[in-house]
């Protein structure tokens, strides 16, 4: 996997964009944010080494649904469609701990929201 070196407060990813890959923090840290009200920066949570994201994008093709910045020095690897595509053919269960990360953010939403029980 390609690595990129990422500099403090640079952006990732930003909301609204179209992406075709997925970041695995490999050091450092990065904070994900939405914009509510197209003024208000709300902080979602902070991503740590082995953490990812913009992986919703390589799975519905929509926009990036937040913005993610470096809160310093960081170093990830890029996930490729290509190479995620090639992982849903040829080893399915790899894709198990991607599955695992959706599924905890949903349960985080719910219970934030006051939907779901711990």
């Amino acid at each position: 996997m390609k690595r990129l070196y990422i500099k403090p407060n640079a952006e990732v990813i930003k909301e609204g964009d179209f992406g075709n890959c997925a970041y695995i923090v490999e050091s450092g840290s990065l904070e994900v944010s939405k914009i509510n009200d197209q003024t208000h920066k709300q902080v979602l949570g902070r991503l740590k080494e082995n953490d990812i994201c913009g992986e919703l994008g390589l799975i519905d093709g929509l926009p990036r649904s937040a913005t993610v910045t470096a809160l310093e020095n960081c170093t990830i690897k890029v996930l490729t469609k290509e190479a995620f595509d090639s992982l849903t053919r040829t080893k399915p269960n790899a894709l198990i701990p991607i599955f695992k990360v959706l599924a905890g953010r949903l349960r985080s939403t719910l219970k934030q929201i006051g939907c779901a029980s711990n």
